[in-house]
């Protein structure tokens, strides 16, 4: 029931105010198996410089009249690798489309709209990702197009997806 969000492409977020961590996803494809090394970090007890998921469990239990315990790195970890297993197993089993539903549920991009090239440029909507997991924009009678992380930078802050 905490806010927590995903932000595109590799960030976790609490509401769309601050990060809380990060997923690296790292693949390779030698010869017919596919090998992927997954690293991810949270701010689990550290309540500066921003926030950290046990404040957040702190303010939620103030909040709502509840008691739930602060989490341990360890046991944080073990619980992100149980639901990573099963996350796994529906992709395995139906593909993106087995996952892309709940990716979406936490996703802090849902109806953005962001400005294209510079501050003034042309606004274009956020819709989604594509099947290689670049954003994808939507801008008024152009379509929609892909967001590749190696060409272009995307600046929350400012709602701007910059070509580099």
């Amino acid at each position: 029931d905490i806010d927590l969000r995903v932000k595109w492409p590799n960030d976790i977020y609490y509401s769309d105010l601050m990060k809380l961590g990060g997923v690296l996803v790292n693949s390779t494809l030698i010869e017919t198996t596919f090998h992927i090394l997954i690293g991810f970090g949270f701010n689990v007890s550290n309540s500066n410089p921003t926030i950290c998921i046990n404040d957040l469990i702190a303010k939620f239990n103030k909040e709502e009249g509840t008691e739930l315990q602060p989490l341990s790195a360890d046991c944080l970890i073990a619980r992100t690798v149980t639901v990573l297993e099963r996350l796994i197993e529906v992709f395995q089993e139906k593909g993106p489309n087995g996952v892309l539903p709940q990716y979406y549920k936490y996703w802090i991009h849902s109806g953005k709209q962001v400005r294209l090239r510079e501050e003034r440029g042309p606004l274009a909507w956020i819709v989604g990702i594509d099947d290689y997991g670049y954003l994808q924009v939507h801008e008024e009678g152009k379509g929609v197009e892909s967001v590749h992380p190696d060409g272009n930078s995307f600046d929350m802050l400012r709602n701007l997806i910059v070509p580099k």
